[in-house]
């Protein structure tokens, strides 16, 4: 089977639990001792993996995904999402559980995130299933444990082979800083990062300077409500993003960095790839959970005619 991309990355069922309670100093605080009430509980898939996985396959490509589930109920919703899309599962069911998180929404839209990788650690070599990687684009979410090593390997494999990876690293790894995932970023071409994560991994002072070193061709770093900043090495994007009310936050990330890539597969154009990333984090946002704003390609062009998005462009 040919693919246009494939996805490897995390899968777990997310648990989010909206509470009526205020953050203070950029931490949402629970007491102790004490029965606090849920205002809205629901369920739904979710993992970096399988939210771009769906992302892409609503945008019309051929997706792929691989990842690793436990063989419980949880696994079952995960593969009868995927089967849902026409997205292929390429990984494998083994004895850990299905990863599980849950999702803390306080009054202000913030959120934190409590996650217990399960499965999504134990990823090894010989659960890949080489011959069935037929794409010349992979996108790796955040992974860590041995399937992070696996990830190492793969990278390593496909750039042999001419295959373009994009990568979207989470902070519990970027705060380890440069020198531990160096033998992954060698190999990478799209870098996909928040502004907390970019700072974290090679600090403040000339960031995108320090990141290209790294190995990535393309850097993108993401600034919430201020939109994002882009470098391909020669130039700078800048990016403003619209004013919109936000509903709940969970899965913006993953919605822009799908849509980024998507829009370089697309056009091999980085100003339209900002815009399709940013129209898709802000449609995302305005509704619950992670999966229910991500647009098809048929909307997203809608919203491209609709909302303009301004990208400065200017020499490093």
């Amino acid at each position: 089977m040919k693919y246009d991309i494939i996805v490897f990355g995390g899968a777990v069922i997310d648990a989010f639990l909206e509470l009526d309670v205020n953050e203070s100093k950029g931490q949402i605080c629970l007491p102790v001792d004490s029965k606090l009430l849920v205002k809205n509980l629901w369920f739904s898939t979710g993992g970096g993996g399988t939210n771009t996985a769906v992302a892409f396959s609503k945008l019309g490509l051929k997706t792929g995904f691989i990842g690793k589930l436990g063989k419980d109920e949880n696994a079952d919703l995960i593969l009868e999402e995927l089967k849902k899309y026409k997205i292929d599962f390429l990984g494998k069911q083994g004895k850990e559980p299905t990863g599980f998180s849950v999702i803390l929404d306080g009054k202000q839209k913030n959120r934190t995130i409590l996650t217990s990788k399960e499965a999504n650690e134990h990823i090894s070599w010989k659960d890949i299933y080489l011959n069935k990687i037929n794409s010349m684009w992979i996108y790796f979410s955040s992974m860590s444990g041995e399937t992070l090593e696996t990830q190492i390997k793969l990278a390593e494999w496909a750039s042999q082979k001419g295959i373009k990876i994009a990568y979207n690293p989470s902070y519990y790894l970027c705060q380890k800083g440069a020198a531990y995932l160096k033998k992954l970023l060698r190999n990478i071409y799209v870098l996909i990062l928040n502004e907390e994560e970019a700072k974290s991994l090679v600090g403040k002072k000339d960031l995108f300077k320090k990141i290209h070193c790294l190995g990535p061709k393309i850097v993108c770093v993401t600034r919430g409500e201020k939109g994002s900043v882009v470098s391909d090495g020669n130039y700078l994007y800048k990016a403003k993003a619209h004013k919109i009310k936000v509903r709940e936050k969970t899965g913006a990330g993953d919605a822009f960095a799908s849509g980024f890539v998507f829009g370089l597969m697309k056009f091999q154009n980085i100003e339209r790839a900002i815009q399709i990333g940013t129209l898709n984090a802000e449609s995302v946002i305005q509704k619950a959970g992670a999966k229910n704003g991500l647009l098809s390609w048929s909307e997203m062009k809608r919203e491209m005619e609709k909302k303009k998005v301004r990208v400065e462009e200017k020499n490093i």
